[in-house]
């Protein structure tokens, strides 16, 4: 089974993490640029953050054989911060970067006006950069959340297929399916979407423009539940190519928009031979 996860926050993760992800069957995955459990104070902790999200990241993840990509934003919760505000002009900087494969994640915490303003001008950024965008549902009143996210991407002018609406669930994927958005799933341990869940989703709605992420963070959650859906999948009745298009393909697919995804590295990581990690003193702690 290969896996790319589409939607992973590895910077709040252990190599030991990496380590298990390479032996599950990842071997690429996205990381946007997400809110880091406090307050951050000024434009220039983002620009450091950034940085670390296209330079250190990319090695760490290469060490296990894992293609890493990421996304970059203003993320929706800080976005009523007006400290933040002013990262707004960091972010073309960063969205010229090789291994940028998308704005985000952008959208709404709380649906605020400011929110509003913030979402509005990073779509426009996605435009400007020929991007794909990648939009946060809030955890509160999704279903108001998910539509009014549906509304500023009609407004925007972005091609639907171009955007996708994350952090879904039963209430909500019919409403991102109708607007010509993919669909994105979290599965966590507890909250979210859980395996079983996934794969009725899948079995009602099908595997086109659907994905199917971790959004493992510095919270309870588990970057190995990508490979328990395809799992789930197969023992459901699902075939080895269903798998592949929804764990493999699909994120292809969407943020291959981007132009950025080097698809023969990625095919050659599926085709060479399984990392190895003894030796290696740089994640280990040695010189």
């Amino acid at each position: 089974m290969r896996i790319f996860d589409p939607h992973i926050h590895m910077t709040s993760r252990t190599t030991d993490d990496y380590e298990r992800m390479a032996a599950a069957g990842v071997r690429a995955l996205v990381e946007p640029a997400f809110w880091l459990g406090q307050p951050r104070t000024s434009a220039g902790s983002f620009a450091d953050y950034f940085d670390s999200l296209v330079g250190w990241e990319p090695f760490r993840a290469s060490q296990f054989g894992i293609r890493h990509y990421a996304t970059i934003a203003l993320n929706p919760k800080e976005a009523n911060d007006p400290r933040c505000r002013e990262v707004l002009d960091l972010l073309p900087r960063y969205l010229d970067k090789d291994n940028v494969v998308a704005v985000g994640e952008i959208g709404y915490d709380s649906t605020t006006p400011e929110e509003d303003e913030a979402f509005a001008a990073q779509l426009a950024l996605a435009v400007a950069y020929d991007l794909p965008a990648l939009v946060h549902t809030p955890h509160r009143d999704k279903a108001r959340g998910t539509e009014r996210s549906i509304a500023v991407v009609a407004e925007s002018g972005i091609e639907p297929g171009r955007v996708v609406i994350d952090h879904l669930n039963e209430v909500t994927v019919e409403l991102v399916r109708d607007s010509g958005c993919w669909a994105g799933f979290s599965i966590y341990p507890d909250t979210k979407m859980s395996p079983p869940r996934m794969v009725e989703i899948l079995r009602k709605y099908g595997t086109e423009r659907m994905l199917v992420n971790s959004a493992a963070d510095w919270g309870r959650s588990d970057p190995l539940l990508t490979r328990v859906t395809g799992d789930a999948m197969l023992a459901a009745g699902f075939t080895d190519d269903d798998v592949d298009q929804v764990l493999w393909r699909n994120p292809i697919e969407f943020y291959g928009q981007s132009g950025r995804l080097d698809l023969a590295e990625l095919e050659g990581a599926v085709a060479g031979p399984a990392p190895t990690f003894e030796g290696n003193s740089i994640l280990r702690g040695g010189s």
